[in-house]
């Protein structure tokens, strides 16, 4: 096959037959800077057959974390978030909250019509709160985009403590979780 090579990336990987010799690269990746694509330029060689790209997005997804979920509710400071892919391997440094309950993620794909997924998941939080730690997703339709995010007060959980020889004979004492 003769120049251009449109070579399909399917979850970072693609393979063509391609001619040895020099062309010039461009992308067509959405959600991203298409002119952001390093190198801009390629040597295809006689005993080199993997090739490496990046390319960048310029979005800025900002998970705000409180006790109710709601863009007034308390804000939880210290939970820690994740980029991942859709089966929860994680991608990059953890981010977490600050004093208004944001976790900032920047450089992350959106398009005004096909919005690719991003996905994340909470890893922590402040010790204090509930947390969902399954992996979610969302889109961006414009460059920056909130989803509100619920760390609720933990629920009031009771708990007996019997004697294990005489049935349901209740005791006094202390349970201690660590």
């Amino acid at each position: 096959m003769a120049k251009p090579y449109n070579i399909n990336i399917t979850s970072g990987t693609g393979s063509e037959a391609v001619l040895n010799g020099s062309y010039s690269v461009t992308s067509n990746t959405t959600g991203y800077d298409d002119a952001s694509i390093l190198p801009v330029s390629l040597d295809v060689v006689s005993g080199t057959n993997s090739y490496a790209f990046t390319i960048a997005a310029t979005g800025t997804l900002t998970l705000h974390v409180t006790e109710d979920g709601t863009a007034s509710g308390t804000p939880i400071v210290g939970a820690t978030f994740a980029r991942t892919d859709a089966s929860g391997t994680v991608y990059g440094s953890a981010i977490t909250t600050d004093s208004n309950g944001d976790a900032v993620f920047n450089n992350v794909p959106f398009d005004s019509t096909n919005a690719p997924l991003i996905y994340y998941k909470q890893t922590a939080s402040d010790g204090e709160h509930e947390f969902d730690n399954t992996v979610q997703s969302t889109t961006m339709t414009t460059s920056t985009s909130t989803v509100e995010i619920e760390n609720a007060v933990p629920a009031t959980r009771t708990f007996t403590l019997t004697d294990a020889n005489y049935t349901n004979l209740p005791l006094d004492g202390e349970i201690i979780l660590n």
